[in-house]
This record gives C-alpha cells, sequence and structure tokens, in this order.
C-alpha cells in the first residue's frame, strides 16, 4: 500500500499539472480537465492527495512524513519552473531545482517507500532513496531530451512542444549559450512559438550541442546513482537498478 500512496499522490499531482499547463491531452487520451473541465480536474487531485496521505498515515509516522515531505518537493519544483517560463536566462541551478522537486522527488519517495515497507536499516533506507533521486533526474533529462528530438510522438506531444510553451530546459539552456547558435534562438524565444519558430528553435537547440552535453548530464547522475547502490547489500537488485537506470539514456532517435 506504501506504493498506492505514492501512485496516488503522483496522479493527483499531474490533474494539477495539467490544469496549469491547460494541457488537452495527457498519455495520449484526453485530460480530465479537458474532458470534465478544471473545477472535477483540481477537486479529484485534492481527493487523490487526501487518499494518499491517509495511506500513509495507516503504515506510521515515517510513511506519513515521507509523503508529507514529497508534497513539498512537488509543489516547490512546479513553482520553480512557473516562475521561469518563457525566461531566456533561467539558470541550471533553476532547472534543476525544478525536476527534482517535480520528477526525482517522486521517484526517491517510491525507493522509500519500499524501503520502509520492507524493514530495512536506515542506511539502506537512505541508499535506495538516493538511488531514486539519480534515477529521477536521469529520467526526466531523457524526457526533456526526447522532448526535442522526438519527431515519432514517442512523448505523445509535437518534438519541441516544451520550447513552444516556454519550458526552457537543460538541452535548450546550454544551447542558449552556444557561441555560434546562441543568439539565433535567444532572438527566437521569450514568447509562444507557432508550428513553424517551434521547427526552427529546435533545430537550433540540436546545432548548438544541448543534446550530446544534457545527454552527458544524465550521464553524470547514472555514476551518482551507482554509487548509492554500493550500500544495497543485494546483487541482483543492484545490478538490476543500474541496468533499467543505464537504459533510460542508452539509445536516442536520430537527431
Amino acid at each position: 500500500m506504501g506504493g498506492v500512496a505514492v501512485e496516488l499522490m503522483h496522479l493527483a499531482s499531474l490533474y494539477h499539472d495539467d490544469v496549469m499547463d491547460e494541457a488537452d491531452i495527457r498519455r495520449n487520451v484526453a485530460s480530465v480537465n479537458a474532458r470534465y473541465g478544471n473545477l472535477i480536474a483540481i477537486v479529484g487531485g485534492d481527493y487523490l492527495m487526501a487518499r494518499s496521505a491517509g495511506i500513509a498515515a495507516d503504515h506510521g509516522v515515517d510513511m506519513a512524513r515521507l509523503m508529507a515531505t514529497t508534497l513539498a518537493w512537488l509543489t516547490r519544483g512546479q513553482a520553480s519552473e512557473v516562475k521561469t517560463i518563457y525566461n531566456t536566462e533561467r539558470t541550471h541551478e533553476q532547472y534543476y531545482e525544478a525536476i527534482e522537486g517535480k520528477t526525482a522527488a517522486l521517484m526517491a519517495a517510491s525507493c522509500r517507500a519500499g524501503a520502509i515497507t520492507a524493514g530495512h536499516s536506515d542506511e539502506v533506507k537512505d541508499a535506495l532513496t538516493e538511488f531514486g533521486r539519480c534515477f529521477g533526474m536521469v529520467y526526466q533529462l531523457r524526457d526533456d531530451i526526447l522532448d526535442v528530438i522526438d519527431v515519432n510522438n514517442k512523448l505523445g506531444k509535437p518534438a519541441g512542444q516544451d520550447l513552444a510553451e516556454g519550458v526552457y530546459n537543460l538541452p535548450t539552456l546550454i544551447s542558449l549559450a552556444s557561441p555560434t547558435h546562441g543568439a539565433a534562438l535567444r532572438d527566437l524565444l521569450g514568447a509562444p512559438l507557432d508550428d513553424e519558430q517551434r521547427e526552427v528553435a529546435r533545430a537550433l537547440v540540436i546545432a548548438g550541442g544541448g543534446i550530446e552535453a544534457s545527454i552527458a548530464a544524465a550521464e553524470g547522475f547514472v555514476a551518482q546513482a551507482e554509487a548509492a547502490l554500493a550500500f544495497v547489500p543485494d546483487e541482483a537488485a543492484r545490478a538490476g537498478l543500474l541496468a533499467f537506470t543505464e537504459s533510460l539514456i542508452r539509445e536516442f532517435p536520430a537527431y
């Protein structure tokens, strides 16, 4: 049931995110807000969070504290992203703050909930929590890389959609600093983009080296995840978790 508590909080955050983003599609189907309106989506998300908290409380103080802390991180991450929308001066630190809150904190909570339920030592709980954080950072970096290069609709949205909506992720931030392509990209960004502008911006991000540098950043978090797993006693579990993490960035579409 610890996993249920985490997933309910995750689902609640998606309901609220779709309202804030005015998103019509979630996982290739109509979003709750598109189908039933913002009010139902917000209230539905609140209900799911309440159920998550109730389930966590049934599992004791440690689980309840974990879910409360995770909710705070989710909120912080969302707020960090919102305040930098359409801001070409967004820093790498602001980007990492946002993804650590919106994605990595939830992955960390998933791993810690499992460790709590299994009755592991504090050392193993902390190690799995750190692994989950690093896994989440890799996962989000992968997602942000695919947002630029995925022309096959693997993410269920057009390639470059974050660019069009003013969410400037690490590949974009890196390419904004490019001496050859940064100025042209900066001139284009700062406001909503139409389809043609989005494609130009996407090409500039690729040409500016943002993809390769972001993959390297993800590899750094894979190394941190491997270091955290050294404290996990089960060799098969260590190998499986590391292989899964590495698989996230093993292959990308041609770009």
